[in-house]
């Protein structure tokens, strides 16, 4: 396939950025998204450019590196797919594809596609643990966890932090991210110690970076690669109001 692409460029936080047109000819379909971008890069640096910032790492949509917005959706229009495992057949020969970072305050922009995540970290550290004694791990079924109960915290607890939920929110809003990582500690018997003061930090710090409110648009749940469902939000606000 032949493709356009039109890129954010920018080559750190102070500088302006702009988007900028280049030509990729003999994309195979077999491609992932990140290996036709290093297909461009490729190309540039033999050309003396400089090649296209992005972030990325596993390329199996697990680490949640790979984040960037593509034809005005995060991570493309495949559901539930991250950008790293988006494939060029889901293109058509002479497509045009946008191709821009994370857009939320929070997220600075570092250089082109890549933007400046820790605000998640920051928001994980205020809460996101639990107080047991360190040692060897505890036999199966020592602590009885109830089947719902159990494959609910495993669903928040697949959250990749990847910021697409961030990113596709009208609001600038981190209350998916947030509410997976409450949840999944919050439905366990494990994460019982902390669970008020653990939904209080959070939130907070989620607030303190900021990142907008939710008004329950859904753009979050529909854009993330791991489909977590939106009433992870509404535990997280029970859980906050009670420990308020």
């Amino acid at each position: 396939m032949n493709l356009t692409l039109k890129v954010w460029r920018q080559k750190g936080p102070a500088d302006e950025g702009r988007m900028v047109t280049y030509h990729v000819e003999d994309v195979s379909p077999d491609m992932s998204f990140l290996e036709m971008l290093d297909v461009l890069n490729e190309r540039l640096i033999l050309e003396g450019d400089d090649p296209v910032a992005f972030d990325h790492d596993c390329r199996e949509g697990i680490c949640g590196m790979c984040g960037m917005v593509i034809n005005g959706v995060a991570h493309g229009e495949q559901r539930a797919t991250t950008t790293c495992q988006l494939h060029m057949r889901h293109f058509k020969d002479g497509d045009t594809i946008t191709i821009e970072p994370w857009r939320a305050a929070p997220f600075p922009v570092v250089k082109d596609l890549v933007v400046d995540r820790s605000a998640f970290d920051r928001i994980i550290q205020a809460g996101g643990f639990i107080s047991v004694p360190a040692g060897s791990a505890p036999d199966a079924h020592t602590i009885p966890v109830k089947k719902a109960d159990a494959d609910a915290a495993f669903d928040a607890a697949t959250c990749i932090g990847c910021g697409a939920c961030v990113a596709a929110c009208p609001n600038g809003s981190a209350s998916l991210f947030t509410a997976a990582k409450i949840t999944h500690l919050g439905l366990l018997p494990q994460g019982q110690p902390e669970r008020d003061s653990r939904a209080k930090a959070m939130v907070e710090q989620m607030d303190a970076e900021g990142f907008g409110g939710c008004t329950n648009t859904g753009e979050c749940t529909a854009v993330c690669p791991k489909g977590i469902p939106l009433e992870t939000i509404a535990r997280m606000n029970r859980d906050y109001l009670r420990a308020k």
